[in-house]
């Protein structure tokens, strides 16, 4: 059995380690709740997208662009989110378990048809460690969500597609349901599949306040055409905050539980701590006893 000072220095240490994890526990909530508030600020501007493009999509124009060009997939673009630190619990590690997946689904192109967009220091890491070189270093847009970033990003993307480049991009990320949901997701960026963006966008738009009484100059196919690129910019920003919001969840509740096993380890030591002292002192009096008698 350990001895009473060596129960005492692990209550000691658990202590320590319980003030650091609950600290960090209410720093990624307040950076949860300021995530969540740039979601709420961003959901006006998509619902009205989505609104208009739902609306024009619903007519029987006949949509002509680029970006729903379906071709054989020669050369793929993946692009994985992930946080620049760790202690969130398996967020990084699903991401590049998903990751792996998705490059043994196209292992028959070669390494050289598989371009990686790590965004995140430890999707970065990752894709590394598996021998393939990323198509650049996008950590600050893991910390710091930005807008200009995403639609640089999503620029780039959609000028390797339309030059031929690559011909199908996809996107690794978790989507923040709640606080204790994150949906690790697998999602089609390129080409667009416009059924599935009329699906969305009426989830996210709804139906109630919808608007038709549109006079659209030249036509509403031209206009969905010039449409599509900023909804492309916009899914890449929307994933950027959700995987960053998704990331102070995970890490937040990963934090509460780290404190909570904190607190039940400090129970057993002191309980052990207890019963050790209390069998010290019966030893002691025992050997007084027993020293009284002879």
């Amino acid at each position: 059995m350990a001895s009473l000072k060596e129960v005492k220095n692990r209550i000691s240490s658990v202590k320590s380690t319980r003030q650091i994890t609950s600290a960090m526990k209410m720093v990624a909530s307040a950076k949860l709740h300021k995530a969540q508030g740039r979601i709420e600020n961003m959901l006006p501007y998509q619902r009205k997208l989505n609104e208009i493009l739902t609306n024009f999509l619903s007519t029987d124009a006949t949509i002509e662009s680029p970006y729903t060009e379906e071709r054989p997939v020669e050369k793929v673009a993946i692009v994985a989110f992930s946080s620049n630190s760790s202690l969130c619990g398996a967020f990084n590690s699903n991401v590049a378990k998903m990751l792996e997946r998705t490059l043994e689904d196209y292992k028959s192109l070669g390494k050289e048809n598989i371009l990686l967009y790590p965004v995140g220091k430890k999707v970065e890491e990752a894709v590394k460690k598996l021998g393939y070189e990323p198509q650049g270093s996008y950590q600050e847009m893991a910390d710091k969500p930005s807008y200009v970033q995403a639609y640089e990003l999503a620029g780039l993307l959609m000028k390797e597609f339309l030059e031929g480049r690559i011909d199908k991009v996809e996107l690794i990320y978790h989507h923040f349901k709640s606080t204790g949901s994150q949906i690790l997701t697998r999602d089609k960026y390129l080409p667009i599949n416009l059924d599935k963006v009329a699906e969305e966008a009426t989830e996210t738009a709804g139906k109630s306040n919808f608007n038709n009484d549109y006079i659209v100059e030249p036509s509403a196919s031209r206009l969905i055409a010039d449409l599509l690129p900023k909804v492309l910019s916009q899914k890449i920003y929307t994933v950027l905050l959700d995987s960053n919001t998704s990331e102070h969840a995970a890490r937040m509740l990963a934090m509460q539980a780290a404190t909570d096993n904190a607190n039940e380890l400090i129970q057993d030591l002191t309980k052990q701590y207890n019963k050790s002292r209390q069998q010290a002192i019966t030893n002691e009096l025992l050997d007084i006893i027993g020293g009284s008698l002879k």
